[in-house]
């Protein structure tokens, strides 16, 4: 049952877009509306406690590996400015400063951007005693970094609002939600498809449904001109297009409530309530950053990665470290992405 007034914004809302709801305007909505979305008002936390969790809430090697990364970069001449984008609890920023002695704690200069209000505080609560800045936004940031910095994400891009897609009769139709009384339904329609998104030049059969993060892609331009020199590290679980959808036929979009994963219909179910995501096309992130002239450097999995920046001792600590470098399991579901943008 839908309560009034969300009912009386979600009509609104279906008039607006011509009487069909697309997946990536519910989406937006039920995860930022500044009054009933998800992230905005009725997240409870990252973890355990929380309706997910992420890697960086499991165990501490991903954040470690983080960590030697940046002293990488850092002795490539990449400065002092780290800025993580989207950090849930805090609990990936306490795990990378804590990987630093506190005399290299000195030299760092940590930016957290964070546009929940309700994660914001519970960073700032777990971050308390360690030098760090918040910011609205990655321009914001980058603006305070001179424009040079260390950028990275962990499970961000997937909660990106996503455009839905099914093939029908060797064309692409829009996945829409319709709302008829009190009940959420999806329906087919008809919209211009987003330029260069590589799921849609793909062969797939008839009743393949796929994934288009084209938010992600407008956000990546909206910030480039922000930057000066920036190495940008994006850590998601997904894959290049060739194996993305590979056993999945109605693609990846999911919700997460209470530790559940619900799929189909019950996704556009309890509005703002509930997590809404879908895996990551790794080949558009690519393309959309070479159209900005960024440099690929390296996709590898969230596995290989870990493995080339901390100790095997590190990695077997605990089982949930061990889980997130297999590279057989969790490290192969997760890649990491590495892209440059040069002056």
């Amino acid at each position: 049952m839908i309560q009034s007034g969300l009912l009386e914004f979600l009509l609104e809302l279906q008039a607006a877009n011509g009487g069909v709801i697309p997946v990536d305007v519910f989406m937006r909505e039920a995860l930022y509306h500044p009054e009933y979305g998800y992230y905005t008002k009725n997240i409870r936390t990252v973890g355990r406690r929380g309706d997910f969790a992420t890697s960086a809430s499991l165990g501490r090697v991903l954040g470690q590996s983080i960590a030697g990364w940046i002293r990488s970069r850092k002795a490539e001449g990449m400065g002092r400015h780290v800025i993580e984008v989207g950090g849930g609890s805090g609990a990936m920023a306490l795990t990378v400063l804590k990987a630093f002695s506190c005399f290299d704690r000195l030299w760092l200069s940590y930016h957290l951007v964070e546009t929940s209000p309700v994660l914001r505080l519970e960073q700032q609560k777990l971050l308390k005693g360690f030098r760090v800045s918040w910011h609205e936004s990655l321009p914001d940031a980058l603006q305070a970094s001179a424009g040079k910095a260390m950028v990275f994400s962990n499970e961000l891009i997937d909660a990106f609002p996503c455009r839905v897609f099914e093939r029908r009769d060797g064309t692409w139709c829009e996945v829409g939600v319709h709302i008829d009384g009190n009940t959420l339904g999806e329906v087919l329609l008809h919209r211009a498809l987003p330029p260069a998104a590589s799921a849609l030049a793909y062969d797939f059969p008839d009743g393949q449904r796929v994934e288009v993060h084209a938010s992600a892609s407008d956000w990546m331009a909206l910030w480039s001109a922000s930057a000066r020199e920036v190495d940008l590290l994006t850590i998601d679980y997904g894959s290049p297009i060739e194996t993305l959808y590979h056993r999945r036929p109605r693609g990846t979009l999911r919700a997460y409530f209470h530790q559940q994963q619900c799929s189909g219909g019950s996704v556009f179910q309890r509005f703002g309530k509930q997590d809404i995501t879908a895996d990551v096309n790794f080949s558009d992130l690519e393309y959309w950053g070479e159209k900005l002239g960024w440099k690929t450097v390296r996709l590898q999995s969230q596995g290989q990665f870990i493995r080339e920046h901390v100790s095997a001792r590190d990695i077997e600590h605990s089982p949930a470290d061990a889980a997130l470098a297999d590279l057989s399991g969790v490290g192969d579901a997760f890649q990491v992405l590495h892209q440059r943008i040069e002056p």
